[in-house]
């Protein structure tokens, strides 16, 4: 997931993804819970991710209270 991409993004839809990105890390950590997970760094990957998508929100948020 490129933060290109993110900044793109309206910010609804960045909240959609934040949703998203947080059911898979649950669902990872789970499978590693039952010992089904095989590629860990999946986990590093998603926790990664929701933070690149936290990081574009917040700037979002900063930029829009500027305006204001």
């Amino acid at each position: 997931m490129d933060a290109n991409e993110l900044r793109e993004k309206t910010p609804d839809q960045l909240r959609e993804e934040l949703t998203n990105l947080k059911k898979e890390a649950f669902n990872l950590r789970f499978q590693q819970a039952t010992g089904q997970l095989e590629n860990t760094a999946a986990m590093r990957a998603a926790r990664r991710n929701a933070a690149k998508v936290k990081t574009i929100l917040n700037e979002k948020a900063a930029a829009a209270a500027k305006e204001a």
